[in-house]
């Protein structure tokens, strides 16, 4: 008896969901009920848990697409690329600390005093997340049909000149940041992509700019709403969690969701643009080929 194509992709489920899902659910449960050590280091397994899933979901639902038992993701077509990106994650993540130090934005509840080093290798585990949980989740994106709908015709000219003056507008985002964190703190989400995805299209890497030149918006969406469902994960994560982060942020600090103010949620997209745009620039400096991000992949 002949399998229908929805049999075939539901027989072949990536092992890799069960082990994501069971990841997700322990520690969840730990982190909101502080579960002792398990609820204090919950962060780093929890949103493991998360990248397995949605990996193994983006390898599914290629698959059933083509009326396969597996399809293509980022883990099951180059799994040193997916290890890659945890090593990319944490140093970017830090980078945006360190911006916190100007613009002052969120802080951290913790019940234990860490030394220094410490909190720094903790942090890095933790933080090496951000960059695999916010690209799995843009494959999956990418993976439903209404997404080509951002694909057009309509190519756009771009100047000689657009590259430069974003370059120069990022760089004069980041001084006003140092020099006026109290007025410019939301230029903190925006001034690394206008740095770093006009030098990529400068230098013939991957960028958006080059994709909208050519009238495809896909990634442009896909990316901002997968940072979206990542931020909130998050968020919501991070509720009942301890140790957990809270905001303080001017004038816009108003009607919160989980701890997030309701307008912070918009940040969440150019930082997905920015984390495009540094891999490619890293990638390109080292060099290496890009696999991530596949959204034509079979």
């Amino acid at each position: 008896m002949n399998e229908s194509p929805s049999q075939v992709a539901l027989r072949g489920l990536p092992p890799h969901l069960f082990l994501g899902l069971a990841l997700v659910a322990v520690f969840w449960i730990a982190s909101w009920t502080r579960l002792g050590v398990l609820g204090e280091y919950a962060f780093f397994p929890q949103w493991l848990g998360y990248v397995l899933t949605v990996d193994a979901l983006v390898a599914w639902r290629r698959g059933a697409a083509l009326g396969r038992s597996k399809g293509s993701s980022l883990l099951m077509r180059h799994p040193r690329e997916f290890a890659a990106l945890f090593l990319l994650s944490a140093p970017v993540w830090w980078l945006f600390e360190g911006l916190n130090n100007f613009v002052l934005n969120w802080h951290y509840l913790d019940t234990q005093d860490f030394s220094f080093w410490r909190a720094f290798l903790l942090g890095s585990i933790d933080f090496s997340t951000v960059v695999p949980a916010v690209f799995e989740t843009t494959e999956l994106v990418s993976t439903f049909r209404w997404i080509d709908r951002f694909r057009t015709d309509r190519r756009m000219a771009i100047s000689p000149a657009l590259p430069w003056a974003l370059m120069y507008a990022g760089a004069f985002a980041l001084g006003a940041i140092v020099l006026a964190p109290g007025i410019a703190f939301p230029f903190t989400w925006v001034w690394l992509v206008l740095m770093v995805d006009p030098l990529n299209y400068l230098r013939g890497r991957a960028s958006l700019l080059g994709q909208i030149a050519r009238g495809d918006w896909r990634l442009v969406v896909a990316l901002a709403l997968g940072a979206a469902v990542c931020g909130i994960f998050w968020e919501m994560w991070n509720y009942f969690a301890l140790p957990k982060w809270y905001y303080t942020v001017p004038y816009v600090g108003f009607v919160k969701v989980f701890e997030m103010p309701i307008l912070g949620y918009g940040g969440y997209w150019p930082f997905a643009w920015e984390l495009y745009g540094l891999y490619h620039l890293v990638w390109g400096v080292l060099r290496r080929p890009s696999s991530a991000l596949t959204l034509d992949a079979p």
